[in-house]
């Protein structure tokens, strides 16, 4: 992926959505297109929910334990300010965001900022999770990832939480949820 410019020069931004179940490699995949970003000599900036503290509180880290420097914001509208020189834009765990942030992301396009967007497209229940749907909806193109299935070895579409934990957010790992695919997912 790469930047356009339109026939006035002015940069054309867009937004890549990378979406999936836990542990099927989305943060991989943004690290690894954030650094890409980052040896081409564009000006990356790298945020993340202030909630998110799981592996720590100022990176987004991989379950493989890649990880990126990133600033944590308590609330979308803070990347609009925050952004304001960058030349890509990564957002990890955008389920956790208000959903402001589908506007966020559609401005820094709008301003010529290539944004890419990475978080669960489901909750545990299977069902569509905070602004993702939005975010996929407006995205220019779209990565789905999948895990595999702890189950039966097949893809993995859903985050199935094995604890009791009420609530559609519960921060874990691999001591709250693990990958399965519809079918083993309903049992």
């Amino acid at each position: 992926m790469f930047i356009e410019q339109n026939i006035s020069g002015n940069k054309r931004g867009f937004i890549e959505v990378i979406c999936g179940s836990m542990f099927s490699g989305k943060t991989e995949e943004l690290i690894r297109r954030l650094k890409r970003a980052k040896i081409a000599n564009l000006k990356v900036e790298i945020y993340k929910p202030a909630l998110d503290t799981r592996y720590d509180q100022n990176k987004i880290v991989s379950h493989d334990t890649n990880s990126i420097h990133s600033t944590p914001v308590d609330h979308s509208s803070k990347i609009l300010l925050l952004a304001e020189n960058a030349e890509v834009v990564g957002i990890d765990e955008a389920q956790f965001f208000d959903e402001g942030v589908i506007r966020v992301a559609e401005q820094l396009a709008i301003q010529g900022k290539r944004v890419i967007v990475a978080g669960l497209d489901m909750d545990y229940l299977g069902k569509p999770f905070g602004p993702m749907p939005q975010l996929l909806s407006v995205a220019d193109f779209i990565t789905k990832l999948h895990a595999i299935c702890v189950q039966c070895g097949h893809l993995a579409n859903i985050s199935y939480r094995t604890s009791e934990e009420g609530g559609t957010v519960v921060l874990g790992e691999k001591n709250n949820y693990e990958p399965r695919c519809r079918i083993c997912a309903s049992k």
